[in-house]
């Protein structure tokens, strides 16, 4: 696809297509800033009925429920759901290890697609959508607003987007639950290479501040299946010193390690609520981005 006659390496138009008959939901009410097709925590003009409430002086006359009142004498309001917009703001870790991949495609290049699809299905739909790319920090941030020249503005941050530097997720979490301060669809994509623990207090303060978290945990079929064959160098991709070891001498606690670390994490997403998908890059994104979207709609509540 070309965005202003610009082509995109990470987007495609078939897959958008596809893609377009399945709505972008967020799983808890949202504060936007328009009308939109998400649900409100304030009630307002809808065709979803909400609740009876008592009627105090001052509510409008047109909302009294007649019906209720020839029932039991009592004046009553009806209350409808309020729909409004959006704010998706995605975070996408650019450090180091994101440069990696056995196949075709590195983890950054798999997210870029990811983001890319969804921040065009939300802009169609009139959500707001921003980015911020993290690394030691926060190396570029775009504020979620509307409309196809905001969106232009973020493809091109996300194609200028390179892996490089260490990972501080967990600092740059927590710092974003704070600066985010109206409720919002935060999506994270990494590796999550930190500790199961610190990533624990970075969606419990998310939720907290009462944003939607969804988190896509990008794996490289190498780093679970561990199928090297003969010595191998293995190098840091945030700097730290390589290791020169024989697979064979190394792969049951490779394994053991990685199965311990998967279950720390797993447990702390039971706990923190969160929407979180488990991706290897030798997955269809179509696929990925299909089953997101569906269980969304699914889960609405």
């Amino acid at each position: 696809m070309s965005v202003n006659r610009q082509p995109r390496s990470f987007l495609d138009t078939r897959v958008l297509s596809r893609l377009a008959g399945i709505p972008f939901l967020a799983r808890q009410p949202m504060q936007g800033s328009v009308s939109g097709r998400h649900a409100s925590p304030h009630r307002g003009s809808s065709v979803e009925f909400a609740e009876y409430r008592k009627y105090v002086p001052g509510d409008d006359l047109r909302r009294l429920d007649w019906r209720a009142y020839g029932r039991s004498d009592r004046f009553y309001v009806k209350e409808f759901e309020a729909d409004t917009n959006l704010r998706c703001c995605f975070v996408v870790d650019t450090s180091g290890s994101m440069d990696f991949g056995s196949g075709d495609v590195t983890k950054l290049q798999y997210a870029k697609r990811l983001v890319g699809a969804l921040g065009y299905m939300a802009t169609q739909q009139g959500d707001a959508v921003g980015l911020s790319c993290v690394a030691e920090g926060v190396v570029q941030s775009l504020p979620p607003k509307r409309g196809p020249s905001h969106l232009r503005t973020m493809f091109d941050l996300l194609e200028q987007a390179e892996p490089k530097g260490e990972t501080e997720l967990v600092t740059v979490l927590h710092e974003l639950a704070e600066t985010i301060r109206q409720r919002a669809l935060i999506i994270v994509l990494s590796d999550l290479f930190v500790e199961p623990a610190l990533l624990k207090e970075c969606f419990q303060h998310l939720r907290f501040r009462k944003h939607d978290v969804s988190v896509f945990h990008l794996l490289d079929p190498q780093e679970i299946g561990f199928e090297f064959k003969r010595p191998t160098r293995f190098l840091d991709m945030e700097g730290g010193t390589a290791i020169f070891a024989e697979p064979n001498d190394i792969a049951d606690r490779y394994h053991k390690a990685m199965q311990i670390y998967l279950e720390d994490l797993r447990q702390v997403v039971l706990e923190s609520a969160i929407d979180f998908h488990q991706v290897k890059l030798d997955e269809d994104y179509e696929h990925v981005l299909s089953r997101f979207l569906v269980g969304r709609t699914s889960g609405k509540r």
